[in-house]
């Protein structure tokens, strides 16, 4: 299949596809023994039947039978069997014999009406033609021809003009013709041409004598100049210049008299010269986006009164004095670097000014026709007077500036329907409102303590109110009596400080539907107030503090979304017998009574219900991935596709390990994995495509005891964020528009990027999985970053692009690095994605860090850890010190691996969660300063001084602990099971160094049977405190998935405690473990009666040796502490 520019090349999924199948074909004359039966695909498509020249297969040439004005008869000699024949005297026949009576009645009905109809308009878009088809020269009344996306090379031929005699509109666009085709130039008729992306780098004065022609598409070239000749086209209306190479605006344009819009966006231009559109006065809308445009040429102008719409959007602006347009009413100019803007108010009716600097905005006079205005991402402190005077304003945005005070005669005007003001810095609204007429009202992440009290009361319109992420501790009433006017229906005040004295509040909001109070200081719901909130649809009260959620909460007969996870729940009542539910969410709570039904999954502390569809984001774990030595996880992001996410969570873990054989260098082996994947996605990723992010965490193999290296490798808008020192580090990059040397890229391959900012109307990265149609514009190679963890790294966490496009970088880490459960963390990244506003699929992971000391190698530094650099530098020196205990780094014995991903249908979180192993203190290491084994040398902690007359055992341990969910299909089932089931275990990483003393001072080489080399997974899938035997596998878990599509291993947890001449160490993470030994029959399993026994002794025993320890006073730095096993 051929992809060039525009809709895919494949015949498998062209949108036009009416009928196809497998069928025994014959070519010809259906009586001469030469023409044989063949099984080849056939195809109708669009108005042409469509047959491969290779036998069972889409592949090779395709040969093209056009239908319009031909037969379509029966063949009576054969059993089901249909004769298609074409028009004119070089006709041919194709005889296809079908498998049945029902498909060839289907074909004989479809391909009739084809036949039957008049030979006025013929697509033969995305056919792979090289030279037109005969026929076409025959049809005498052809008046719209669509040869795009072909591979046509037309020459001049004095029959062409003979035979399109009424043609009026061809589409030769996506051709790659090279020079123009002067044969066009022959066809008086045609009133509209597109010769878009063809790599044309002239224009040939011949276009002249196209007399009649209106519409001229010349997007995608290399063109520099226009040929004077074209102003012998009087009737000519509309001339699509964009995305070639002008540096300033053609004379000839001055001359078209009866074109309006110049089309002039993706060029050269560095400077607007005002004197020539002066010279252009029927020129009323200027689009001149995605130039590189500093400055506008204004001497001796006065005003250009013509022009009407200006878009300067995606320029290099600093300051934009556009009063020279005094009859301007559309102004666009977002994305530039503007500083002041300056605009003719007389006839504004929308300014689009957002992602610039802006300090200082004047419009003079006031705007009185004003119905939009965007100012948001700028730099305003204070909001223009003006603003509140413009009579007409029924939509403003000024979120994310710096204002602290909104006028209260902002508030009084009539017309005002929608205000955007959050992320800015306001302390209080208005104290007295009067009657306002807003609608929608946001005012998240600003500082508000309180809400003004009346303005429940006087806001008889309010149907939408966000005050997440403020100070509130309450709420105004809605009503001083019984009866209330309040008409609101969605309220978002999550991430506040709420009590129980708000909840009787809401009762005065008797039409609402959607209720977001997550994360407050909620202890409880009486069950009188739930009960007059009868409308209500959608609920979220996690991170409460709730024991119980009412029983009348059956009475929300049209509930279909509750969600308290993270609260102190123990008694729900049963929610099954509502009609409309679709998703329940309590994990991280304490249930103990519960009316069970069917739908409910029980897992720890989880119970999940959900009966959405597959959504458009998965999640990838792998924690024993490669052998038991690695760890992978990923997020995926198919936008409004589940195929490609899905594909991605069942193939890229497989392919990573195929290219890890290949190559260890994390840079190559990451960018070849999504090439691959590129190529595995086939016929899926020809016009879907998805964004991916991978996280691998490795150490070499050869040296157990190095470093553990991070590589973060992503493409589209999934993104990874490490929390190191508390501070986050982006690993990731996400390419658009906005980044230069993408947009330079994409302008030298002549892509159309569309006003929404997107690659040809499809997607706005510039590097994603999928959509090979795009190709060379968007391609798949990846952003890679790799970094060596240390102490300090806490946590990292992957999201897709509704998670990042919700919260920033810095407010993602600050909100979960408290949360010790790491299943509580990732739920909590996606509720506060969904009350910020996100209405998009959301895929959170959160992977806890623990590497302590021991993993950090500074050998090279004599034992002493280096300084820290900073927060972001690449280099990996920083200072050593012990993570605070209620930092998320540190994990609890709750922590477990789970993932949140919610749905675009309803804002929800869908998870549920298996096992976990327990992590109850950090580990203790000493080093015994008297030691006389190689006086005065410094080593660090991954290859210390080894005792003499001693073998020791030193630990080298990293502790990771994520939380991820996903959707997918069961492995053994075809369908897609109903609702997302997420599979949580935790996940330790031990690296265990032998060491003795021996010559040289060499590590001791330990057989490989031996020793835990790499990272040993502890993933529970029974009940907590089950024991099972050691499972150990040779191949890891590559390709394997769970019953919800997860990629996830399949292995028991296990408790060991190996019996060695060695007394044991502790280990952190898990239960118990001793030392890896050469003979597994000295392995044991601790019997469930006898763990808590074995803990006491053991926790005993450690108190003993510290004291042991302390009497000598040995230093508790560095040397572990020793104990016997008490079986």
């Amino acid at each position: 299949n051929w992809c060039f520019y525009g809709k895919p090349h494949s015949t498998g999924s062209s949108e036009r596809i009416q009928l196809s199948g497998m069928y025994n074909v014959r070519k010809g004359k259906i009586h001469l023994p030469v023409n044989r039966w063949t099984r080849r695909q056939a195809i109708l498509c669009g108005t042409c039947l469509i047959v491969s020249s290779v036998k069972e297969s889409q592949t090779g040439k395709m040969h093209v039978l056009p239908l319009i004005g031909g037969k379509v008869e029966e063949v009576k000699k054969h059993q089901h069997c249909l004769a298609f024949s074409s028009s004119g005297p070089q006709s041919q026949t194709y005889y296809i014999c079908f498998d049945n009576f029902t498909e060839y009645l289907r074909w004989l009905r479809q391909a009739s009406k084809v036949a039957s109809q008049r030979i006025s308009s013929v697509d033969l878009s995305c056919c792979s033609l090289e030279h037109l088809p005969a026929n076409l020269f025959y049809s005498q009344d052809l008046t719209h021809l669509n040869l795009k996306q072909n591979f046509l090379r037309l020459n001049p031929s004095p029959s062409t003009s003979r035979a399109f005699t009424k043609l009026k509109s061809l589409n030769l666009s996506n051709n790659n013709l090279g020079d123009f085709p002067l044969a066009v130039c022959s066809i008086p008729t045609l009133t509209e041409l597109n010769v878009s992306c063809n790599g044309l780098r002239s224009i040939p004065a011949a276009v002249g004598e196209m007399h009649n022609l209106q519409t001229f598409l010349l997007d995608g070239n290399f063109l520099q100049s226009l040929p004077d000749e074209l102003e012998h086209i009087h009737q000519l209306s509309y001339v699509s210049l964009s995305f070639n190479e002008f540096t300033d605006i053609p004379g000839v344009l001055e001359k078209l008299t009866a074109m309006d819009k110049l089309c002039m966006s993706g060029n050269c231009m560095d400077t607007l010269n005002l004197q020539v559109l002066k010279r252009m006065p029927h020129i009323k809308h200027v689009d001149l986006r995605l130039n590189s445009i500093r400055r506008l040429e204004a001497e001796e102008i006065d005003f250009l009164h013509h022009v009407t719409q200006l878009d300067l959007r995606d320029n290099k602006l600093g300051e934009l004095d556009a009063t020279v347009f005094n009859n301007v009413e559309v102004l666009h100019c977002e994305r530039n670097q503007l500083v002041t803007l300056k605009i003719s108010g007389y006839f504004l009716k929308a300014l689009y000014a957002s992602c610039n600097e802006l300090v200082h905005l004047d419009v003079y006079p006031v705007p009185n026709c004003l119905a939009y205005m965007d100012i948001s991402r700028n730099h305003l402190e204070n909001l223009p007077e003006w603003v509140c005077d413009s009579r007409k304003l029924e939509v403003l945005d000024v979120g994310h500036n710096q204002i602290r005070e909104l006028p209260a005669r902002l508030f009084y005007n009539s017309s005002l329907r929608k205000l955007l003001a959050g992320h800015n810095m306001l302390a209080r609204l208005p104290d007295r409102l009067e009657r306002t007429q807003v609608e929608v009202l946001d005012v998240q992440h600003n500082q508000l303590l309180e809400l003004p009290s009346n303005l429940l009361l006087k806001a008889d319109s309010l149907r939408f109110l966000n005050a997440s992420a403020n100070k509130l501790e309450m709420l105004p009433p809605a009503t001083l009596s019984e009866e209330t006017h309040s008409i609101l229906q969605e309220l978002y005040l999550t991430n506040n400080n709420l009590t129980d004295k708000c909840v009787p509040l809401l009762t005065g909001h008797p039409h609402l539907k959607i209720l977001h109070m997550a994360y407050n200081r909620l202890q409880s719901f009486p069950a009188s107030k739930m009960a007059k909130l009868e409308e209500l649809e959608e609920i979220d009260i996690s991170g409460n503090k709730l024991k119980a959620i009412p029983t009348t909460i059956m009475n929300c007969r049209r509930m279909h979304t509750v969600i308290a996870h993270s609260n102190c729940i123990e008694v729900f009542p049963e929610v099954m017998q509502l009609s409309e539910i679709k998703c329940v969410d309590l994990s991280c709570n304490e249930l103990i009574t519960l009316q069970s039904g069917e739908g409910w999954d029980r897992t720890r502390d989880v119970f999940l219900l959900c009966f959405f569809p597959r959504l458009c984001v998965a999640a990838l774990s792998a924690n024993n991935f490669c052998d038991n030595r690695e760890a992978l996880y990923g997020v995926f992001d198919g936008d409004r596709n589940v195929e490609v996410p899905y594909l991605l969570q069942c193939t890229m873990s497989d392919i990573l390990a195929e290219e890890l054989q290949k190559t260890k260098n994390e840079e190559e082996y990451m960018i070849n994995t999504f090439i691959v994947m590129q190529r595995k996605l086939g016929t899926a990723g020809q016009k879907l495509g998805g964004s991916a992010v991978l996280c691998h965490i490795k150490h070499d193999p050869m040296d157990p005891g190095g470093c553990f290296t991070l590589t973060s490798a992503n493409v589209g808008k999934c993104q990874t964020v490490l929390c190191r020192n508390g501070k986050p580090l982006p690993l990731s990059r996400c390419y658009v528009m906005s980044c230069e040397e993408e947009l330079k890229r994409i302008k030298q391959h002549k892509a159309i990027i569309t006003e929404d900012g997107k690659v040809n109307g499809v997607t706005d990265s510039t590097r994603i999985l999928g959509y090979t149609f795009l190709h060379p514009s968007v391609v798949p190679r990846p952003h890679v970053q790799s970094i060596t963890l240390t102490p300090q790294d806490e946590f990292f966490i992957l999201g897709s692009k509704g998670l990042w496009d919700s919260l920033s970088v810095d407010e993602a880490v600050e909100a979960v690095r408290n949360v010790p459960d790491a299943l509580a963390a990732a739920k909590k990244l996606c509720t506060l994605a969904q009350s910020y506003g996100c209405n998009d699929s959301i895929s959170a992971v959160v992977v806890q860090l623990n590497v302590t000391e021991d993993s950090f190698c500074c050998c090279e530094l004599n034992g002493v850890p280096p300084p820290s650099p900073g927060i972001f530098p690449q280099s990996v020196n920083v200072v050593i010190k012990d993570r605070p205990a209620d930092a998320l780094g540190m994990p609890s014995s709750s922590s477990g691996m789970a993932s949140e991903i919610s749905s675009e249908i309803s804002t929800s979180e869908m998870s549920s969660e298996v096992g976990s192993t327990a992590s109850d203190e950090p580990p203790q290491v000493a080093m015994n300063e008297n030691s006389p084994a190689y006086p005065g040398e410094q080593r660090c902690m991954l290859h210390p001084v080894c005792l003499s007359n001693s073998f020791q055992r030193q630990l080298s341990s990293a502790t990771f602990s994520s939380a991820f969910s996903d959707n997918g299909l069961d492995s053994d089932d075809e369908e897609p099971i109903e609702g997302v089931f997420t599979n949580g275990s935790r996940v330790e990483v031990e690296v265990d160094i032998h060491c003795s003393r021996a010559k040289e001072k060499q590590l001791l080489q330990v057989p490989v049977e031996a020793s835990d080399e790499g990272i040993v997974i502890s993933a529970n899938e029974d009940e907590p405190g089950l024991p099972r035997k050691a499972e150990y596998s040779a191949t890891g878990t590559i390709g394997r998935r769970r019953g919800n599509g997860s990629v996830a291993p399949h292995e028991r947890s296990h408790n060991l405690i190996e019996v060695a001449t060695d007394a044991p160490l502790r280990k952190t993470g898990g239960y118990f473990a001793a030392p890896a030994q050469p003979d597994p029959d000295d392995q044991f399993i601790i019997p469930p009666e006898l763990e808590e026994e074995v803990k006491e002794i053991m926790k005993q025993h450690q108190e003993q040796q510290q004291q042991q320890q302390q009497q000598k006073q040995y230093p508790m730095d560095h040397l572990a502490d020793y104990y016997d096993t008490p079986l």
